[in-house]
Parts: C-alpha cells; structure tokens; sequence
C-alpha cells in the first residue's frame, strides 16, 4: 500500500493533481488507514499511470474518463477507444498546422528584420498591425 506521496513520486504527479482526479471521478476514493490517511494499491497506481499517459498525449479530461470506463470493459469491442485516439491525432495534426503557420510568420518577421532603429522594426511593425493576424490567439494552444 503506498501513502499518496508514494504515489506521487512514482507517477510524477503532484499530491493536488491525485486529490482532483479523485473529487472529478478519474480516481476512485482511496482506502483510508484508522487515523484517515489516503492509501492505494497496484490497481490505482495503475490507473493514476494511464491517466498521465493520456494527458502526456493531449487527451482532454473527458475523453480520458471515456477511455477508462472502455478499459473497465475488455469485453468490449475496441472500436471506440480507436475513434477517440482519431479525435485526439486529428486534433494535434490541427495544432501542428496552426504552430507551423505561426513559425512560417515568425521566420518571415525575423528575416524581413533589418536590424536598424525600433522605429523601423519589421517585427514591431507587423505585431502592431492585427490585420496580418493568422491565428486566433486563443487558439495556439488549443
């Protein structure tokens, strides 16, 4: 049995982290020594792993809550679990076109910079004119 710092460390997450995913749902509540203190077995460490795995993926919390309920059913075809893994790469394929599109705009800041006074900064220049936008700001880290 480990404490939830034990399981911190062997995870790599934070105790804040554990105690949320438990009040979400994502942890069930740990067993409890006679004086309250939180303790969990092979079966949460299990979990708390896949957990991280997925957000180290990108996986939103909901679709993560998806993939758990999918994993405590082996019964059950593995079609959906698929389905949310096409969701998830679809997405990162759109952020990587969005973040290329922001390097392309950024090499091209850079390299119209000729190094003179602020007065005549190419990139001051194109930052001040919202025009020139490509991206929502909002939606860089989407």
């Amino acid at each position: 049995m480990l404490t939830i710092g034990a399981l911190a460390r062997k995870t790599g997450s934070k105790v804040q982290t554990i105690r949320y995913y438990e009040q979400i749902g994502l942890m069930p509540e740990p067993g409890r020594t006679e004086g309250g203190q939180r303790r969990y077995g092979d079966a949460e460490l299990d979990r708390l792993s896949f957990i991280r795995h997925a957000r180290q993926l990108g996986f939103r919390l909901e679709a993560i809550r998806e993939l758990l309920n999918l994993s405590d059913q082996p019964d059950k075809p593995c079609q959906e679990a698929d389905s949310i893994a096409r969701r998830q790469l679809k997405q990162v394929e759109q952020r990587l076109a969005r973040l290329e599109a922001l390097r392309t705009e950024l090499e091209r800041m850079v390299h119209e910079c000729s190094g003179g006074r602020t007065a005549d900064c190419r990139v001051l220049e194109v930052l001040r004119d919202h025009s020139e936008c490509l991206t929502d700001h909002n939606e860089i880290g989407a």
